[in-house]
């Protein structure tokens, strides 16, 4: 009997790694992000195909009205600014916070063909945009708040990004990072937020500036974001892959 399970785990692990494999290299001819490698990761997989493949590229996330905004809890968020925690203290972040922000700068780099560093002013000419949406977190609960930013399109379509560029990377200065796709990078509900229900990002969720990914996990939209890279290759700025988490979380 032990042996006839292993042997059927067996075939379905084959018959899904074959599977797996037609898609990956045979049917969908797409860049995959890298993390097929186990049937776990497998999944992944499948789930960035079949959104890539089944929705169009720019479908929208459902957005909602004013009287639909929630309390909207901003649990693991820790201040650059504390030097208690040092794993996540920034001297630079402490010094903007002191300063209402005021100096602070978006820096724009890699595939692009103007590198540049941009002020808050300066972002705020390249387009705005207002939504209310659902931000659903990976420990399972979510929320509905008002967000506007600049579109995060406007701002690589500024620094002219490049025909190779593949990922954007965003890094916050408490020393996360992720990166998307290009398809996520030019969504048009993805923007670089500055304003959370009519006013100024708070500290708590990422002030002055975080990512709003809304076709993705709350984790891909990080906080606190000073440092945009364009790379013609996947990254995976987090290391989400080798800590098991998913580098793809479509909704």
């Amino acid at each position: 009997m032990e042996k006839k399970l292993i042997n059927r785990r067996k075939a379905i692990y084959t018959g899904l790694t074959s599977v797996g494999g037609l898609l990956l290299t045979g049917c969908f001819k797409k860049p995959m992000p890298p993390t097929y490698g186990n049937i776990l990761r497998m999944g992944d997989a499948f789930t960035y195909i079949a959104q890539r493949t089944l929705l169009p590229g720019q479908s929208l996330a459902k957005e909602y009205g004013k009287s639909d905004i929630s309390s909207f809890p901003a649990t693991g968020t820790i201040n650059p600014a504390n030097p208690e925690i040092k794993f996540s203290y920034n001297k630079d972040y402490r010094a903007l916070q002191q300063n209402n922000f005021k100096d602070f700068v978006l820096s724009v780099e890699g595939f692009v063909a103007k590198p540049c560093k941009y002020s808050m002013d300066d972002l705020k000419k390249l387009g705005q945009r207002t939504q209310i949406t659902r931000h659903t977190c990976e420990e399972g609960w979510n929320a509905i708040a008002e967000w506007s930013g600049i579109p995060l399109s406007a701002v690589l379509q500024h620094a002219g990004i490049l025909p190779a560029a593949r990922c954007v990377s965003l890094y916050g200065y408490d020393n996360y990072a992720e990166s998307i796709d290009m398809l996520d990078a030019f969504h048009p509900q993805t923007i670089l937020a500055h304003s959370m229900n009519g006013e100024n990002l708070p500290i708590q969720h990422g002030a002055p500036l975080r990512l709003r990914v809304e076709t993705q996990i709350g984790y891909k939209s990080v906080k606190y974001v000073h440092r945009i890279v364009v790379t013609d290759k996947f990254v995976d700025a987090n290391g989400d892959i080798p800590a098991g988490w998913s580098w793809y979380v479509g909704i």
